[in-house]
Protein backbone atom coordinates (compact mmCIF):
# COMPACT_ATOMS: atom_id res chain seq x y z
CA UNK A 1 0.00 0.00 0.00
CA UNK A 2 1.01 3.50 -0.51
CA UNK A 3 2.84 4.07 2.90
CA UNK A 4 1.40 7.37 4.44
CA UNK A 5 3.06 9.26 7.38
CA UNK A 6 -0.08 10.99 9.41
CA UNK A 7 1.59 13.22 11.35
CA UNK A 8 2.15 16.44 9.80
CA UNK A 9 1.05 18.53 12.94
CA UNK A 10 1.56 21.94 13.39
CA UNK A 11 3.21 22.07 17.31
CA UNK A 12 5.61 23.79 18.75
CA UNK A 13 8.20 22.58 20.70
CA UNK A 14 9.46 19.38 20.13
CA UNK A 15 6.85 18.16 17.45
CA UNK A 16 7.42 21.26 15.57
CA UNK A 17 10.94 19.67 14.76
CA UNK A 18 9.04 16.66 13.38
CA UNK A 19 9.64 17.81 9.33
CA UNK A 20 13.45 18.61 10.13
CA UNK A 21 13.93 15.19 11.02
CA UNK A 22 11.93 13.38 8.71
CA UNK A 23 15.14 12.87 6.47
CA UNK A 24 17.63 11.89 8.87
CA UNK A 25 18.36 7.90 8.66
CA UNK A 26 17.18 5.95 11.81
CA UNK A 27 20.70 5.79 13.53
CA UNK A 28 21.30 9.29 13.37
CA UNK A 29 16.90 9.97 14.96
CA UNK A 30 18.23 6.99 17.42
CA UNK A 31 21.15 9.70 18.14
CA UNK A 32 19.08 12.80 18.56
CA UNK A 33 19.61 14.45 21.63
CA UNK A 34 18.49 17.89 21.41
CA UNK A 35 14.65 16.66 19.74
CA UNK A 36 14.51 12.93 21.14
CA UNK A 37 10.76 13.20 21.74
CA UNK A 38 9.77 14.13 17.99
CA UNK A 39 12.88 11.80 16.75
CA UNK A 40 11.77 8.86 18.93
CA UNK A 41 7.78 9.65 17.25
CA UNK A 42 9.17 9.67 14.00
CA UNK A 43 10.59 6.02 14.19
CA UNK A 44 7.51 5.05 16.01
CA UNK A 45 5.78 6.09 12.38
CA UNK A 46 8.18 4.58 10.56
CA UNK A 47 8.19 1.05 12.37
CA UNK A 48 3.78 0.77 11.95
CA UNK A 49 4.93 1.53 8.33
CA UNK A 50 6.80 -1.85 8.54
CA UNK A 51 3.30 -3.25 10.51
CA UNK A 52 6.02 -3.22 13.61
CA UNK A 53 3.37 -2.32 15.99
CA UNK A 54 5.46 -3.18 18.99
CA UNK A 55 8.46 -1.30 17.96
CA UNK A 56 5.93 1.31 17.21
CA UNK A 57 4.47 1.32 20.70
CA UNK A 58 7.88 1.59 22.51
CA UNK A 59 8.86 4.34 20.16
CA UNK A 60 5.56 6.10 20.71
CA UNK A 61 6.60 5.40 24.48
CA UNK A 62 9.56 6.54 24.69
CA UNK A 63 8.59 10.25 22.63
CA UNK A 64 5.27 10.45 25.48
CA UNK A 65 7.55 9.98 28.28
CA UNK A 66 10.11 12.95 27.17
CA UNK A 67 7.45 14.99 25.60
CA UNK A 68 5.89 18.68 26.86
CA UNK A 69 2.30 17.71 28.94
CA UNK A 70 0.76 20.04 26.07
CA UNK A 71 2.56 17.96 23.14
CA UNK A 72 0.73 14.85 24.46
CA UNK A 73 -2.40 14.89 22.96
CA UNK A 74 -1.36 15.07 19.23
CA UNK A 75 1.65 12.44 20.26
CA UNK A 76 -1.13 10.04 21.52
CA UNK A 77 -3.24 11.13 18.40
CA UNK A 78 -0.33 10.44 16.21
CA UNK A 79 0.37 7.10 18.13
CA UNK A 80 -3.08 6.25 17.32
CA UNK A 81 -3.22 6.39 13.58
CA UNK A 82 0.49 4.57 13.93
CA UNK A 83 -0.97 1.92 15.71
CA UNK A 84 -3.70 1.57 13.67
CA UNK A 85 -1.62 0.92 10.33
CA UNK A 86 0.45 -1.65 12.18
CA UNK A 87 -2.35 -3.73 13.49
CA UNK A 88 -4.25 -3.43 10.04
CA UNK A 89 -7.22 -1.57 11.05
CA UNK A 90 -8.19 0.55 8.32
CA UNK A 91 -11.78 2.37 9.91
CA UNK A 92 -9.46 3.37 12.54
CA UNK A 93 -6.79 4.31 11.03
CA UNK A 94 -8.90 6.78 8.28
CA UNK A 95 -10.39 8.14 12.23
CA UNK A 96 -7.56 8.76 13.51
CA UNK A 97 -5.84 10.35 10.25
CA UNK A 98 -8.68 13.18 10.14
CA UNK A 99 -8.56 13.74 13.69
CA UNK A 100 -4.95 15.00 12.87
CA UNK A 101 -6.27 17.37 10.66
CA UNK A 102 -5.24 15.43 7.74
CA UNK A 103 -6.26 13.61 4.33
CA UNK A 104 -7.62 10.20 4.98
CA UNK A 105 -6.08 7.05 2.93
CA UNK A 106 -7.67 6.49 -0.30
CA UNK A 107 -10.32 4.36 -0.35
CA UNK A 108 -7.88 1.85 -2.15
CA UNK A 109 -5.10 2.41 0.20
CA UNK A 110 -7.71 1.40 2.83
CA UNK A 111 -8.86 -1.73 0.80
CA UNK A 112 -5.36 -3.13 0.76
CA UNK A 113 -4.93 -2.65 4.58
CA UNK A 114 -8.20 -4.22 5.44
CA UNK A 115 -6.75 -7.42 2.65
CA UNK A 116 -3.33 -6.90 4.61
CA UNK A 117 -5.54 -7.65 7.73
CA UNK A 118 -6.80 -11.07 6.63
CA UNK A 119 -3.65 -12.74 4.84
CA UNK A 120 -1.69 -11.51 7.40
CA UNK A 121 -3.09 -10.59 10.72
CA UNK A 122 -1.24 -8.73 13.76
CA UNK A 123 1.07 -10.68 15.97
CA UNK A 124 -1.63 -11.86 18.54
CA UNK A 125 -4.53 -12.69 16.42
CA UNK A 126 -6.53 -16.01 17.19
CA UNK A 127 -5.49 -19.23 15.77
CA UNK A 128 -8.76 -19.28 13.31
CA UNK A 129 -7.37 -15.73 12.14
CA UNK A 130 -4.16 -16.68 11.14
CA UNK A 131 -5.29 -20.19 9.59
CA UNK A 132 -8.06 -18.14 7.32
CA UNK A 133 -4.88 -15.77 6.32
CA UNK A 134 -2.64 -19.02 5.30
CA UNK A 135 -5.47 -20.59 3.61
CA UNK A 136 -6.65 -17.22 1.65
CA UNK A 137 -2.82 -16.47 0.46
CA UNK A 138 -2.42 -20.20 -0.57
CA UNK A 139 -5.65 -19.78 -2.67
CA UNK A 140 -4.25 -16.41 -3.89
CA UNK A 141 -0.87 -18.21 -5.32
CA UNK A 142 -2.88 -20.82 -6.95
CA UNK A 143 -5.46 -18.30 -8.43
CA UNK A 144 -1.97 -16.21 -10.03
CA UNK A 145 -0.67 -19.57 -11.34
CA UNK A 146 -4.00 -19.95 -12.86
CA UNK A 147 -4.03 -17.07 -14.40
CA UNK A 148 -0.10 -17.05 -15.16
CA UNK A 149 -0.38 -20.54 -16.85
CA UNK A 150 -4.30 -19.47 -18.93
CA UNK A 151 -1.72 -16.74 -20.55
CA UNK A 152 0.90 -18.95 -21.32
CA UNK A 153 -1.26 -21.35 -22.92
CA UNK A 154 -2.37 -18.58 -24.95
CA UNK A 155 0.99 -17.33 -25.92
CA UNK A 156 1.99 -20.86 -27.08
CA UNK A 157 -1.57 -21.59 -28.74
CA UNK A 158 0.05 -20.55 -32.26
CA UNK A 159 2.74 -22.96 -31.80
CA UNK A 160 1.03 -26.23 -30.81
CA UNK A 161 0.22 -24.93 -26.90
CA UNK A 162 2.73 -26.54 -24.44
CA UNK A 163 3.20 -28.71 -21.45
CA UNK A 164 2.00 -28.21 -18.03
CA UNK A 165 5.47 -27.91 -16.75
CA UNK A 166 6.13 -25.45 -18.83
CA UNK A 167 3.33 -24.09 -18.74
CA UNK A 168 2.95 -23.47 -14.92
CA UNK A 169 6.97 -22.15 -15.32
CA UNK A 170 6.23 -19.41 -18.17
CA UNK A 171 2.84 -18.39 -16.04
CA UNK A 172 4.95 -18.31 -13.09
CA UNK A 173 7.15 -15.88 -14.98
CA UNK A 174 4.62 -14.15 -16.51
CA UNK A 175 3.06 -13.27 -12.94
CA UNK A 176 6.26 -12.51 -11.64
CA UNK A 177 7.17 -9.92 -13.99
CA UNK A 178 3.73 -8.34 -13.84
CA UNK A 179 3.65 -7.93 -10.06
CA UNK A 180 7.21 -6.51 -10.53
CA UNK A 181 6.04 -3.68 -12.72
CA UNK A 182 3.17 -2.90 -10.67
CA UNK A 183 5.46 -2.74 -7.53
CA UNK A 184 7.63 -0.61 -9.76
CA UNK A 185 5.08 1.34 -10.39
CA UNK A 186 3.39 1.42 -7.40
CA UNK A 187 6.75 2.96 -5.68
CA UNK A 188 7.16 5.64 -7.87
CA UNK A 189 3.49 6.68 -7.57
CA UNK A 190 4.41 6.70 -3.88
CA UNK A 191 8.13 8.82 -4.36
CA UNK A 192 6.12 11.65 -6.26
CA UNK A 193 3.40 11.96 -3.56
CA UNK A 194 6.10 12.02 -0.80
CA UNK A 195 7.94 14.32 -2.44
CA UNK A 196 4.36 16.78 -3.29
CA UNK A 197 3.61 16.69 0.59
CA UNK A 198 7.41 17.73 1.13
CA UNK A 199 7.18 20.48 -1.08
CA UNK A 200 3.30 21.51 0.40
Amino acid sequence: MAKQRQFKVQQQGNLAAIPRLEQRTDEQLLSESKHRAAARAILGARAAERYDAKAARGYFNEALAGSHPQERPALRQMMKASLALAERRPDELKEAVQKLGQAPPSGRQLLLLRFMGLVAPPPGAGVFTRVRGVLLLVAIVILFMAIGYGLAELIFLPFGGTGLVTGLLVGLLIVVAVLGVLTLLGRRRQSKAAAARAGG
